[in-house]
């Protein structure tokens, strides 16, 4: 299989996005799109340090090979009225955080049927710019299914839009994007999860090192760098502190409901 399938609603959205990151001006820099299969299944695994690399990621993936990529997102996305009918539409996945038995069956299954499937394995946006500790997800599927995996690192997107820093409209024109995409992991069937997903952090973590060391713009004190490299996000502790807070604030709220 291909993933070139016909898919009106994909291309109709595809279209939109380019049209989008055209009109902010995005200065794209890509490297080892190469390594992105034209065709059959795989695990795309990427970083997630805002809210847009899903598009972003595959934005680039199209202009460079023409694939789709299927995307597994929370529960919660597909519940919205409109952007639930779009994802659906666009055969994204489904995962109830609580109950995630049938969304890594579809998963496997798309992989399987020669989808490229993308994910963030560290289930979440990292505040901090930097790569957390990795859930074992993408290990797993890309095992059961017999696809390898693509470590993906992008950075630039969180300019556009990321968690807790309310982002300026203008200062998202002519914002330099990097992605790099690394060679293949291939995951063993009898591999352990926790093994497999420990070397697809550290070459994530490769990854992020070079495209940080190559950006064209230095984040000497801005918002957008993370702290150890001179700017001013919060550290990874002070991040996870506050992801702690505030889901300890919901769940009062939810008990006070």
């Amino acid at each position: 299989m291909t993933g070139r399938r016909s898919d009106p609603i994909y291309s109709t959205a595809i279209v939109v996005g380019r049209g989008l990151f055209g009109a902010l001006r995005l200065k794209r820099r890509v490297t080892g799109i190469e390594h992105v299969p034209t065709t059959g299944g795989a695990v795309l695994a990427m970083t997630h340090f805002g809210y847009l690399e899903f598009a972003l990621v595959e934005w680039v993936t199209w202009l460079g090979n023409r694939r789709r990529i299927r995307f597994m997102a929370k529960q919660s996305v597909f519940d919205k009225p409109v952007v639930g009918a779009l994802m659906r539409s666009m055969r994204h996945i489904s995962v109830d955080m609580k109950a995630g038995a049938a969304a890594y069956a579809k998963a496997v299954e798309a992989l399987r049927d020669g989808e490229l499937l993308g994910v963030f394995p560290e289930a979440g946006v990292s505040a901090s710019f930097t790569v957390r500790d990795l859930k074992t997800g993408a290990a797993r599927l890309a095992a059961e299914a017999g696809v390898p995996i693509i470590p993906v690192a992008v950075w630039g997107g969180h300019r556009l839009l990321t968690k807790r820093h309310k982002v300026g409209f203008f200062e998202r024109f002519g914002v330099p994007v990097s992605f790099a995409f690394g060679s293949p992991i291939s995951v063993g069937a009898d591999e352990e999860p926790h093994v497999a997903t420990e070397r697809l952090k550290v070459r994530l973590q490769e990854l992020v090192d070079r495209v940080q060391r190559e950006y064209p713009v230095d984040g000497t004190g801005q918002w957008w760098q993370p702290k150890r490299l001179g700017g001013t996000a919060p550290t990874a502790e002070e991040a996870a502190a506050a992801d702690a807070a505030r889901d300890l604030e919901r769940e009062a709220r939810r008990t006070e409901a």
